[in-house]
């Protein structure tokens, strides 16, 4: 049986390793690629309608993902305490323990943890650093000047854990994270859980109302993420089925296979979440699932899409993120997607799915969801940015990202969220660090090794990123700020953070007014020669301002249509073009380590600002451009 942190690792157990094995994308022979340098003007149009009320807000904007719990402590006296997390893994209530300092060195074992004579992956478990609601208002100021438009959090519902994905309910915000724990539990405690008519408003519930609405006082949009398939075992309606058993009122939410019976020696048998008991899952029938269930997802749905249900949704959250979308039936889907858009049309649904182009599809017809987590868009670009022995060749790169554009609707493509890094996934900047091949293959081709955690793999490298490596970040992210679909920057990313996959993708986040330890230690206990200083990076911090700010800026880059111009193996070149309505924007990529002259013919004459490097100018001469491109950089040309 997998350890529940580890079973609890959502995308990495297939994100960024099971998919690559089930992408297959087949190649179109052509014979414009028979040379190594090939200029292309052929308009890349969707093959597919666009999905049905997909809005049109979400074709715009940059997204930024939050995991709540290391975003920042805003609220010192809400913090966890011991009795909060004695229900989530490693289900410890002893003595010492502490809200761990958000400033230490990650690696590093405190004396309270020291005390308890558990290793790493026990006490990484156990910490919390009191990430809190608060936190997130208290930096929406630091978003805005970022410049992103719409905020994703992982889960902030009740639950033990430092993830939340072991929810206790759907309908409440964990108490830790508003500003009245006790009294919370109080109000909760007096409830009938599966009622609505018993539910109360509590203080962090309302906490979330005040965020939503200083987010959309800001013209921003906020999607939280929906855990439906399954629900934690501490939860009230599976506690009692532990307790009553088959006199439960809750026993038809759950596949019981056996019950528990000390006179036979049988135990309670259940469905769990790819085994794990600590999340029951709820009870598929003919036509969706078991009606209990249903009928509190969907009343959950409602609470936070329209509060007050009067119609106003200006305090409702803008729509939903589905965790293990295929967790459910699709007939569930289509059902709960009914009720969605009933309420408001406008609400954004995207799906976290894995599989090859057809099975997605399958999702994002318009009965279902409006769009995917892309992470096909991220395992592809890791296949050509940054594998060094055996790389796509731009011509694989680019048939296989043309193969998702054309196969699945064009309001999936135009809304998908473009992501690399996630909190399933290791950093893209540690991503980089071990770009070597062997250790992609290791996420790839190996179930127990997809499961582990990378920092116990002797041949993964926890450092810092260097400075060579930082230019690969930044280079990615021009090519991520500029392709089809709304780009989505995980927290910390932009300040430069690094770590493998969970829990090393979830470290406090950096931030000006606080001082960090270097990290001096090594997963096994030992410390580096040389420690690791650990700070914003702010070259970094204002590229990612300056690529977001040019996303924002133009349309093209926003709903534009995708046209591949140039591919060039022999000088590592990509050249392709955005286009809307009467704006034209080339982008041109360097992916080599050495300066490249470049040339393609344009359709038509004008002058080409370059918007990324100082509005430099140039002007084809009868159509033919030419210009420099510096290594591992690049050129975003608009075109006047």
């Amino acid at each position: 049986m997998f350890q529940f942190m580890r079973s609890l690792m959502y995308g990495i157990i297939i994100s960024f390793s099971l998919f690559l094995l089930i992408i297959n994308c087949s190649l179109v022979n052509h014979p414009a690629f028979a040379l190594p340098n090939h200029n292309l003007d052929v308009l890349d149009s969707p093959t597919i309608p666009s999905s049905n009320g997909t809005p049109e807000w979400a074709t715009r904007v940059v997204w930024y993902q939050i995991f709540p719990e290391r975003f920042r402590n805003g609220d010192l006296s809400n913090d966890p305490t011991l009795a909060d997390i004695q229900a989530a893994y490693p289900y410890d209530d002893r003595e010492p323990w502490q809200i761990h300092p958000w400033t230490s060195d990650w690696y590093k074992l405190q004396s309270y943890e020291q005390a308890n004579g558990q290793g790493l992956e026990f006490n990484l478990a156990r910490r919390r650093y009191g990430g809190d609601l608060q936190g997130i208002l208290d930096q929406l100021d630091y978003l805005e000047s970022l410049g992103v438009t719409a905020i994703y959090l992982n889960p902030v519902f009740h639950a033990p854990s430092q993830h939340k994905y072991d929810l206790i309910s759907f309908h409440h915000v964990d108490p830790t994270f508003g500003p009245d724990p006790v009294g919370d539990r109080q109000l909760i405690a007096a409830e009938t859980p599966d009622d609505p008519h018993t539910w109360a408003w509590t203080a962090a519930d309302r906490l979330l109302l005040d965020l939503i609405q200083q987010v959309h006082q800001r013209g921003m949009y906020l999607i939280l993420d929906g855990v439906f398939s399954h629900i934690g075992r501490s939860s009230q309606f599976f506690q009692d089925v532990v307790l009553n058993q088959q006199a439960s009122i809750y026993k038809d939410w759950f596949e019981i296979y056996e019950w528990a019976d000390p006179i036979i020696g049988s135990r309670l048998r259940y469905r769990s979440w790819v085994g794990v008991p600590e999340l029951p899952e709820f009870l598929w029938i003919e036509g969706g699932l078991s009606p209990g269930p249903r009928d509190y997802i969907f009343a959950a749905t409602s609470r936070w899409l329209d509060p007050d249900g009067d119609g106003n949704l200006d305090d409702g959250i803008d729509g939903w993120r589905l965790d293990v979308a295929s967790g459910l039936p699709h007939e569930f889907w289509q059902s709960w997607h009914q009720l969605v858009k009933g309420i408001n049309p406008e609400a954004l649904l995207i799906a976290e799915l894995y599989g090859p182009v057809e099975a997605i599809r399958t999702y994002v017809e318009g009965d279902e969801f409006d769009t995917i987590m892309n992470y096909p868009f991220a395992l592809i670009s890791s296949e050509r940015w940054f594998e060094q022995e055996h790389p796509l060749s731009w011509y694989e790169f680019d048939q296989q990202l043309s193969a998702w554009r054309k196969g699945l609707p064009e309001g999936a493509i135009a809304t998908a969220q473009n992501l690399f890094s996630s909190h399933d996934a290791q950093r893209l900047a540690s991503h980089i660090v071990n770009r070597r091949t062997e250790n992609m293959r290791l996420r790839r081709d190996d179930w127990d090794l997809v499961m582990a955690k990378l920092h116990q793999d002797p041949d993964y490298d926890t450092r810092k990123p260097s400075e060579t490596e930082i230019a690969l970040q930044k280079q990615f992210v021009i090519f991520q700020m500029t392709y089809p679909g709304a780009p989505m920057v995980y927290y910390g990313d932009e300040v430069g953070m690094w770590g493998g996959n969970a829990p090393d993708n979830r470290k406090p986040m950096l931030w000006l007014d606080l001082n960090y330890e270097a990290e001096a230690h090594l997963p096994d206990g030992t410390k580096r020669t040389v420690p690791d200083s650990v700070a914003i990076n702010r070259d970094l911090l204002a590229h990612y301002r300056q690529l977001i700010a040019i996303h924002n800026t133009y349309p093209a880059l926003q709903m534009g249509d995708y046209d591949t111009i140039l591919l060039d193996e022999a000088k590592d070149i990509y050249v392709f073009r955005r286009r809307y309505q009467d704006q034209t924007i080339f982008v041109a990529l360097n992916h080599g380590s050495s300066p490249q002259q470049v040339d393609w013919l344009c359709d038509r004459t004008g002058t080409l600002v370059d918007v990324l490097n100082d509005n430099q100018l140039f002007n084809p001469e009868q159509g033919q451009v030419s210009l420099s491109i510096d290594p591992h950089w690049g050129r975003i040309l608009l075109q006047y």
